[in-house]
């Protein structure tokens, strides 16, 4: 698959060329760019979080952000911009209004204690908010240290190591590219190239995998903050159906998988002793059936949320699991999977000889913790 660039090297250096802001833009940027990251914040801490019975608190710890927002944005609407800042200026803009609709959104989700759905929708918007934003992270060094490890946020090597990365021009494609993976389309895949590698040293690989219904090139900002931190490689690729092949028939997703991963190692070096493969319920699900298949690449699994196939439990569906690191992640409070399922999950596992880490987590409901990321990287980083 052709892998294209969101924004390119020449895009990212000709917005630092032309940071030539009046000293009024200037101070309008630095005054919206505060509440801006703070609601995203709050807004990554509340998908973190999100369990439906809770809605209505925490739509009250989400609702603020909406006014303190809204003013600054209008402020930096209406100054007068220089044509070649414009660029820079439109697509703040966007990025506040996408956050003001979203928080709009659940809020008013939150209103009716069945909108489960409605609150979902409007979190899905996060990752279209933060696709818009990264290109500014060159640019402006708030955007830049919000997109790492709230850990690694005070590095200012990091940072600058991170901004002069993105800003080079070498043969290293780095940054957020796209094979074939439009979000109307199935079957390509997103990947994250970190920006201060040199693309000599192999890198890890965490190839992870959505949930139903979701996409690839959504799911990528899962991870992209923590590899981003540690110089890690990210391939997130889109199921070829709505979902991964756990309904039954054939699998169409293992070869394309394989087809991706090779791809992706063609052009740049991976340390093929490091290859996670992880997924978010349906694409934990998928990650423990497609991960324990002969000929896969995967050294470590970590399946988050999910449940152990049916497949995996009929005699032999285990056979390759003994020895096998697997880091599995599960909320006490999840409503699609109980938490039931994931004791069994565990206990087949060990059972087959699997090295197993179990985290179950009392506040998590089913969706992705982010949080976990930093520790599930410390575990594919050591020696097992």
């Amino acid at each position: 698959m052709s892998i294209r660039e969101s924004v390119g090297y020449h895009g990212r250096r000709k917005i630092a060329a032309t940071m030539s802001p009046s000293p009024d833009v200037t101070d309008a940027i630095g005054r919206l760019l505060s509440p801006l990251l703070g609601t995203l914040e709050r807004v990554g801490w509340v998908q973190r979080h999100l369990y439906p019975p809770l809605a209505p608190k925490l739509a009250e710890e989400l609702a603020p952000g909406h006014d303190a927002l809204a003013e600054p944005l209008r402020a930096l609407e209406a100054l007068a911009w220089p044509d070649d800042l414009h660029f820079m200026r439109d697509r703040l803009v966007d990025v506040a209004r996408q956050t003001l609709e979203l928080v709009s959104a659940f809020v008013d989700a939150a209103k009716s204690p069945d909108d489960m759905i409605g609150l979902y929708r409007a979190l899905r918007r996060f990752a279209r908010i933060q696709e818009t934003l990264y290109p500014l992270a060159p640019v402006f060094e708030p955007v830049s240290r919000w997109f790492l490890e709230p850990a690694r946020r005070d590095d200012d090597d990091l940072v600058r190591h991170l901004r002069d990365g993105g800003l080079r021009d070498d043969h290293v494609r780095a940054g957020v590219l796209h094979a074939k993976n439009e979000r109307d389309a199935r079957g390509g895949f997103s990947l994250y190239v970190p920006e201060q590698w040199d693309g000599i040293t192999p890198a890890p690989l965490v190839v992870a995998l959505h949930g139903g219904h979701g996409h690839g090139r959504d799911f990528l900002w899962s991870w992209l903050r923590d590899a981003r931190s540690r110089a890690v490689l990210v391939l997130a690729p889109t199921s070829r159906d709505r979902t991964w092949s756990i309904m039954g028939g054939g699998d169409v997703d293992a070869e394309p998988l394989l087809e991706m991963i090779a791809s992706v190692a063609a052009r740049y070096p991976i340390d093929t002793t490091r290859v996670l493969l992880t997924g978010m319920s349906d694409g934990a699900t998928y990650a423990m059936l497609c991960g324990l298949r002969e000929g896969m690449p995967f050294t470590h699994l970590a399946p988050l949320c999910g449940v152990l196939h049916p497949f995996l439990l009929a005699p032999g569906g285990l056979a390759r699991a003994p020895g096998r690191p697997v880091y599995l992640v599960h909320g006490a409070l999840d409503w699609m999977f109980p938490v039931y399922t994931a004791h069994l999950t565990r206990d087949a596992l060990k059972a087959a000889g699997a090295h197993v880490v179990y985290r179950e987590i009392e506040d998590l409901s089913h969706t992705y913790p982010r949080d976990e990321n930093p520790k599930i990287l410390d575990w594919l980083m050591a020696d097992h």
